[in-house]
């Protein structure tokens, strides 16, 4: 008998939507067309297939058809519009400021800028994971000429203030740049509404297909260009070069109309499965924490420690759900997230970590087994753990000087 296998690692990326591969399925081959192709039917029918799939991402953002850049992905839309707008506005300035939780897409790319003679300063957050806007108006100079925050964090869901920061934007003449990644399609985003001006995100993580992402650029008020990072034929309005993936624009845009359709349906249930999992464990177990703002996050998100439990470990008391401990993308280093060190979680409680996020094919079934993997596997490694016992016996571990023989 096999045991069933339980998928709560939809912030790495989500199963493709049945409906979405239908869709896909005629531009494989029946209609095989570059959309660069104007001289025969096979391109114009994929112009037209991009044309409508442009559409229907940019109606689930509220914004205009022509705003919306296609790439590869979030990774290559975070680089477009950092590198980009550092190498366009120039003359005016070469500062940006950012968070120390965005996620590697963002930090690197700033890292990158630092090398070709930029500044970046890497502000702190709050305990809760949140910005202090204080703090983000003080490190404002007048070389400034981007900020870029996350409109929800990979790790732990913590929703960032958006209005209030675009406003401070908008008042300093700033552009707004936001990886909003985690966001688009699992609750309303609209960067006109808050006044950003770029906005990365991707098909892979609101049940489309991986490969293909967007970066939505601002034409009015102000109208803001990016320098190409990938030169070629000048598609993309010039911003970015390549050959179209249809069918990967094709399935982008059929699961945005889908996001749209049931944002509001898959928010109340999945938000109520995850304090149905939160509640269990929490009910359950002593020393279980949740990480990041618990007013302003994702309702499909949670990330919990389980004290003195390391969360490595935990994972494999149990092989078949799937979650992630620290961030995805560099969850090959042993290292504790870099996330939950910035929110000042000791090393012991940023290692025992772990991330759920749950996603439309979710059941409940699902999470009353996970729950019950989870409270088993926990037990299972506080017995084992001579740690837990001491700290059991009230010993305080702080004081305790570990001998190195």
């Amino acid at each position: 008998m096999s045991v069933r296998q339980i998928y709560l690692d939809n912030n790495s990326t989500t199963p493709v939507d049945p409906r979405v591969v239908d869709t896909m399925v005629p531009y494989f081959h029946e209609i095989p067309g570059n959309a660069a192709s104007r001289t025969h039917p096979f391109g114009w029918k994929a112009e037209e297939a991009v044309d409508y799939g442009r559409e229907q991402i940019a109606n689930l953002i509220g914004v205009d058809s022509k705003e919306i850049i296609f790439t590869s992905g979030a990774t290559e839309s975070d680089n477009l519009a950092l590198k980009g707008a550092f190498e366009m506005y120039s003359r005016k300035g070469d500062h940006i400021i950012t968070l120390q939780t965005e996620h590697k897409a963002v930090l690197d790319s700033c890292k990158k800028i630092e090398k070709l003679g930029g500044k970046v300063t890497y502000l702190e957050v709050e305990r809760n994971g949140i910005v202090d806007l204080n703090k983000l108006r003080e490190a404002i100079t007048d070389k400034t000429i981007l900020i870029s925050i996350m409109w929800a964090n990979n790790e732990t869901g913590v929703i960032q203030p958006m209005k209030e920061i675009g406003e401070i934007c908008a008042e300093k003449g700033i552009l707004f740049m936001s990886d909003a990644t985690q966001a688009v399609g699992k609750i309303p985003v609209n960067p006109k509404e808050v006044g950003i001006h770029l906005m990365a995100f991707t098909s892979h993580k609101m049940y489309g297909p991986k490969g293909v992402g967007a970066l939505f650029v601002n034409r009015k008020n102000p109208r803001v260009k990016v320098t190409s990072q990938m030169d070629g034929g000048g598609h993309e309005r010039g911003m970015r070069s390549g050959t179209l993936n249809v069918p990967g624009i094709v399935g982008f845009g059929k699961a945005a109309e889908l996001c749209g359709q049931d944002m509001v349906k898959d928010t109340q249930r999945l938000s109520a499965l995850r304090d149905k999992l939160e509640n269990n464990l929490m009910t359950n177990l002593e020393e279980v924490y949740i990480n990041g703002s618990v007013d302003h996050r994702m309702p499909h998100v949670t990330n919990l420690s389980f004290k003195h439990v390391e969360g490595e470990g935990l994972m494999m008391t149990f092989n078949n759900i799937a979650v992630s401990s620290g961030s995805a993308c560099t969850s090959a280093s042993l290292e504790p997230s870099y996330v939950l060190m910035a929110l000042g979680l000791g090393d012991d409680l940023a290692h025992s970590s772990i991330r759920f996020s749950l996603g439309r094919f979710n059941t409940e079934e699902d999470i009353d087994l996970a729950a019950d993997s989870l409270l088993k596997g926990v037990n299972h490694m506080r017995d084992l753990s001579p740690i837990w016992e001491m700290y059991k016996e009230g010993i305080d571990l702080e004081s305790v000087v570990w001998s190195e023989h």
